[in-house]
């Protein structure tokens, strides 16, 4: 049929334009999935800081872990104290107090960078100290985020001063905070001018399992423990609550001996400010001022007991893979299938597997939300907009091919093909009016008016012709010149085919009459120029003639000759219309001479037996 070859093309314009939304779209994820596999900084930070607070709200408060506990220099301490700092012959006590109970490994979150007023009470605070394993903190100065292979750079590192220092190890506090300022990472490593310097959470947990900690490929041994880390040695970091979430004692009831000292033995102990109005405070998603004592207290707790997030190399190489996967899927989806589905279907593989992120976000994975999302949404967006140009586009190009399809066929049939292409694919036999049509005498008249009104001409009394077929259920299957081929029923089955058919003969003749008369261009070839009509009924088999990409709809068979012929006798009887017996019966018509001008017996070509022929002279035959 015609229009194969449009789909065909068709078809092949979405597949180019797959392939290439494809090939785009894995760029696009690759490129991502690279930034993220390095580390790298982008706005996608923004989103990911997001989806992460909401994954760690729906996950829950976790419960911390027994062996760590803080002593918290409270607004209690810092009241009785008159302000903050603590002064060191405090810290001094506090710290005697503390190695009484015999903890594993005491932390002290605060810095002693510079001498004290009383040199006595710096040097009490240095004898305490060396009474349990203490680690101090140490503060590093970063700038322009410099970093080596992962690893930050500082710029300098403030230590505690020299007496104090001695008396025990020191480690860097610093956080690592995203985008939106969130601590998300303790970085356990740092380079400066005087080599790596260690971060206080890994001295602290180091001191605490009695073994020096091995740092490998994306991990970190201490004891028998390896922690998966990110990259350059970051630890992620997963507050398990709100503040105080954490055991709490206060300072305070640690020196009036309330505190049960029990409550310190054998465990982690560690010393920060947690008192208001103190500038350590960050924002998390459990709480908005959560002290900086309180993370660092949980990243012990994260390589003590190995209950942190794991978000290293493998972990990357999965959120990579996992966003070049979904950002194929999604625009050849989006390319290929039909826009509705095609966009509840994208929909449903990103809440997918935000829903696997935040399963595997519970338990302890940190698989990231917004690479695949960025990945696939974009790219989602870009093909849908272009889908929807290309199929405009195609549209009217299919529009204009359907139009001038139409053009070549009869518009019922056109019609009937668009619903039912399978139309006649089998042929099919049935019983029908076939009518062959001649505009007698205008060879003749072609030659007076030339090629271009001729066409015209023509063109006029085609149309004529459709316009009374296709009111009387008629379908024209052939325009031969200056004649044509009529059948009617052919599309389906019409019980009144017949009286249809022997209704538009009469009317063609009668309007083509009235056609010539008012035409300038005609009205001087009088009877010259004059219509002619066979018209037959019977069996006919109705098929689709001609090749695989080029075929037509008609009629053939022996009615069809023998309205042919039929032609041939109206003409050689200087008749109208020459409509056989078989015709006028099917039609109902049982007195065909009060109708008919003459009766005849012809004998037509092929034929052993003469037909039973009705002539029609006049102008019309009843409507």
């Amino acid at each position: 049929m015609p229009g194969f070859e449009t789909i065909s093309k068709s078809r092949q314009i979405n597949q180019r334009f797959a392939v290439l939304v494809l090939v785009a779209a894995l760029g696009w994820s690759g490129w991502l999935s690279h930034l993220h596999m390095a580390g790298r900084a982008t706005p996608l930070d923004y989103l990911e800081a997001a989806m992460t607070d909401l994954r760690m709200r729906l996950a829950g408060p976790r419960n911390p872990p027994d062996d760590v506990v803080i002593v918290a220099i409270d607004d209690e301490i810092v009241r009785r104290e008159g302000g903050f700092p603590v002064s060191r012959a405090t810290m001094a006590q506090l710290i005697e107090r503390i190695a009484t109970a015999r903890p594993r490994a005491l932390a002290v979150d605060v810095l002693f960078l510079e001498d004290g007023r009383q040199p006595e009470a710096d040097r009490a605070l240095a004898t305490a100290l060396t009474k349990v394993p203490a680690v101090l903190a140490a503060a590093a100065v970063f700038e322009d985020a410099a970093n080596e292979d992962g690893i930050p750079v500082a710029a300098a590192v403030h230590r505690p001063i020299p007496l104090i220092g001695a008396a025990a190890l020191s480690g860097l506090v610093n956080l690592s905070e995203d985008a939106t300022g969130v601590p998300r990472h303790l970085p356990l490593v740092a380079k400066s001018d005087g080599g790596v310097a260690a971060a206080f959470v890994l001295r602290t947990a180091a001191l605490a399992a009695r073994s020096d900690p091995v740092l490998g490929e994306g991990q970190v041994r201490i004891g028998s423990a390896v922690i998966p880390l990110d990259l350059g040695y970051h630890l992620p970091l997963r507050p398990y609550g709100p503040r105080r979430t954490i055991q709490t004692f206060g300072a305070a009831t640690v020196l009036d001996g309330t505190a049960s000292l029990a409550a310190l033995t054998d465990r982690v102990v560690v010393i920060g400010a947690t008192a208001l109005g103190g500038s350590d405070t960050f924002a998390t998603a459990f709480d908005p001022v959560m002290p900086g004592v309180e993370l660092l207290a949980t990243g012990i707790g994260h390589l003590t007991t190995g209950d942190g997030l794991v978000r290293d190399a493998r972990v990357r190489r999965l959120d990579a893979f996992a966003a070049m996967v979904l950002a194929a899927a999604a625009v050849l989806l989006i390319a290929l299938a039909p826009p509705v589905p095609a966009t509840i279907l994208v929909l449903l593989f990103l809440t997918a597997w935000f829903a696997v992120g935040a399963v595997a976000f519970s338990r302890g994975i940190w698989l990231s939300a917004a690479l695949p999302l960025a990945a696939a949404g974009l790219p989602t967006l870009l093909c849908a907009v272009a889908r929807q140009t290309l199929d405009r586009r195609q549209s009217v190009k299919l529009a204009r091919s359907e139009q001038a399809l139409r053009q070549l066929q009869p518009a019922a049939l056109a019609d009937r093909l668009a619903w039912d292409p399978t139309y006649l694919a089998a042929p099919v036999t049935r019983e029908i009016p076939v009518l062959f049509i001649d505009l007698t005498g205008f060879t003749g008249q072609s030659e007076r008016l030339g090629p271009v009104r001729t066409r015209a001409i023509l063109k006029t009394f085609h149309d004529l012709v459709d316009e009374i077929a296709s009111s009387h259920g008629g379908l024209v299957v052939n325009f031969m010149g200056d004649g044509a081929m009529v059948v009617f029923g052919a599309l389906d089955p019409d019980p009144a085919r017949a009286e249809n058919a022997v209704s538009a003969a009469g009317e063609l003749i009668a309007r083509t009459r009235q056609w010539i008369t008012r035409d300038p261009e005609l009205a001087g070839a009088g009877r010259v120029l004059d219509v002619r009509i066979g018209a037959h009924y019977g069996p006919a088999i109705l098929s689709r003639l001609g090749s695989d990409t080029n075929q037509h709809v008609t009629a053939t068979g022996d009615t069809v000759n023998v309205a042919s012929r039929l032609l041939a006798v109206a003409s050689e009887a200087k008749s109208r219309l020459a409509a056989s017996a078989d015709l006028l019966t099917a039609a109902g018509i049982d007195q065909p001479g009060d109708i008919f001008d003459e009766r005849r017996m012809a004998a037509l070509r092929g034929r052993s037996q003469p037909i039973e022929v009705w002539l029609k002279h006049d102008p019309g035959l009843p409507q």
